[in-house]
């Protein structure tokens, strides 16, 4: 492999997350801290993404124009915390991490998950504090929720009023719930554009959707995602009718516990309403296509390379940018599965294990940041053992020398 600058080849350094370890940011760093150590001259370019889950914030941020902010909010549980969010510079634009406030991140390891009573509140006061700063223009990322309350959480944070049997007014999924009420709706909604960056297809119900898919990874026993399915049945009921919609079905109704739902029920009284792949709005935040131009080489990685990446994971997302430039693309993975590396594979990706050796999650975990700029040297000495192959070869097999016919022959049909 050899640039236009000689042997100094511009290489794209365009990870994910490691989910529990690193962020994008810092798996890019440790990436370029590695890579430097086999090939120092070379020009690093560091482009963390994210695919519209947790570290979907630090990635945008990091491309600059972009200043932090905070607002008061409440976590899954009902409990008080500080929430940041991003506005551009100019004032016009905000991001908005689901994670943020509603994500499982916000329970603290060891504490029992309680997937009945977890909201989306907290988001939907994030909302409403970028709708008070005057913005109206909204990427949002809803990867990594610990809820599966429909959005009720978020569309009460925004007006939306409910009632049980009890006539006492409720805070979210209780299962009294007997009406939904929109006339104190924020009426702002009429003013906002916003866009979801949700890489999921699944209905709100059944088999595929929100409770029997993902409730389980936020805790959920059987009988609780049993609870659950027939909750959100009961409040898409009441939602739709309110709203005058049907939603249910909508492909990405599911996303976030239902929360997409919520959003596209209302979605008529806004100024418009997308749900857009997770990674492709992260890499148009983040500008990642003018960064493509002029790259020798791609790297990309995440946690995990496996089953998964074949729908729309960061990695096969860069691995098919990547193929349509004609850059060449490795990936490194924490771990990597069969089917991972052919869903890689079939876009021209090569998938690298990211271990030296056999360990524990938990020590591969603890020792992440060293463990990618190790990775990251040996890629760069493999480019560099094939950048020497390269040159050997050329040479032995210069014009005018034994194999010049096969050369000019390959030449040819290039």
């Amino acid at each position: 492999m050899k640039g236009q600058r000689g042997d100094r080849l511009r290489v794209l350094l365009a990870p994910d997350s490691f989910k529990g370890s690193l962020s994008s940011v810092e798996v890019a760093r440790a990436m370029a801290e590695g890579w430097s150590r086999a090939r120092p001259n070379d020009e690093l370019i560091l482009a963390p993404l994210a695919d519209g889950g947790e570290g979907t914030l630090a990635a945008i941020a990091e491309t600059g124009g972009w200043e932090w902010q905070e607002c008061p909010a409440h976590d899954p549980l009902g409990r008080p915390l500080t929430a940041r969010w991003l506005r551009s510079a100019d004032g016009s634009r905000a991001a908005v991490e689901m994670a943020e406030a509603s994500g499982l991140s916000r329970l603290p390891d060891g504490e029992p998950r309680s997937p009945l009573a977890a909201t989306t509140e907290g988001t939907g006061e994030i909302l409403a504090a970028v709708l008070d700063a005057g913005v109206r223009h909204v990427v949002m990322g809803v990867g990594g929720s610990a809820t599966t309350d429909g959005g009720a959480g978020l569309l009460g944070a925004l007006g939306v009023w409910y009632k049980g049997i009890s006539d006492i007014p409720l805070p979210g999924p209780l299962p009294d719930l007997s009406v939904v009420d929109l006339a104190g709706l924020d009426l702002r909604l009429g003013e906002l554009e916003l866009r979801i960056a949700c890489d999921v297809t699944n209905p709100l119900l059944g088999e595929h959707g929100a409770a029997a898919i993902y409730a389980p990874q936020k805790g959920a026993w059987p009988e609780d995602v049993a609870a659950l399915e027939m909750w959100l049945t009961h409040f898409a009921d009441l939602l739709e009718k309110a709203c005058g919609t049907r939603a249910r079905n909508v492909p990405g109704a599911g996303a976030a516990g239902g929360t997409s739902f919520g959003l596209l029920c209302v979605a008529p009284r806004m100024r418009s309403f997308e749900l857009v792949p997770g990674i492709d709005v992260v890499m148009e935040e983040t500008g990642f296509a003018g960064r493509l131009i002029g790259a020798d080489l791609v790297v990309t990685g995440e946690g995990r390379i496996d089953d998964q990446t074949a729908y729309g994971k960061t990695a096969l997302g860069v691995a098919r940018r990547a193929a349509a430039a004609g850059v060449p693309c490795l990936a490194l993975g924490g771990g990597i599965t069969p089917e991972g590396v052919a869903a890689l594979a079939a876009v021209g990706a090569v998938a690298v294990p990211m271990l030296d050796g056999p360990m524990t999650l938990e020590e591969a975990m603890s020792e992440a940041a060293s463990l990618v700029a190790a990775a990251g040297e040996r890629l760069g000495r493999c480019v560099e053992l094939g950048a020497a192959v390269g040159q050997r070869r050329s040479t032995r097999l210069a014009p005018g020398e034994p194999g010049d016919r096969e050369v000019g022959a390959r030449e040819a049909v290039r």
